[in-house]
């Protein structure tokens, strides 16, 4: 009886010990893996996807007046959106520039793709700019 007292003794000291360290160990693992998932996957605070923004981008000039956002693409890369197409008008084209500046997470906006296909006007006058 003597015995079974001591032996008992450090095995209750044991188990707490081991209990404690795979449920951290555990715990680390899966939440190291999920942030860095979490992080390629969707937004860090402060950072818009670029999805998102051209979702968003083609969304608004879908809806904006005076604008055929059908003949209007849009990519984005690194908060950078590209529009490439045609315009009908310069107003237009400059229009589809400020709504895509507009939008939240947009860094820089490049229509140097968008032409404006103007009916009577002189060719070549919107390449002077």
């Amino acid at each position: 009886m003597a015995q079974s007292t001591p032996s008992s003794m450090p095995q209750q000291q044991q188990q707490p010990s081991t209990m404690q360290q795979p449920p951290s160990t555990m715990q680390q693992t899966p939440s190291n893996d999920q942030s860095t998932s979490t992080r390629s996957n969707e937004t860090v605070p402060g950072k818009v996807d670029d999805s998102w923004i051209t979702t968003k981008v083609k969304s608004k000039l879908a809806a904006a007046k005076g604008v055929k956002a059908s003949d209007i693409s849009v990519s984005t890369t690194d908060g950078a959106v590209t529009l490439t197409g045609t315009a009908t008008s310069k107003k237009e084209k400059t229009r589809a520039i400020h709504i895509a500046k507009g939008v939240k997470g947009v860094k820089t906006v490049d229509a140097s793709g968008l032409t404006v296909s103007e009916s009577g006007s002189t060719p070549g006058g919107s390449s002077s700019k």
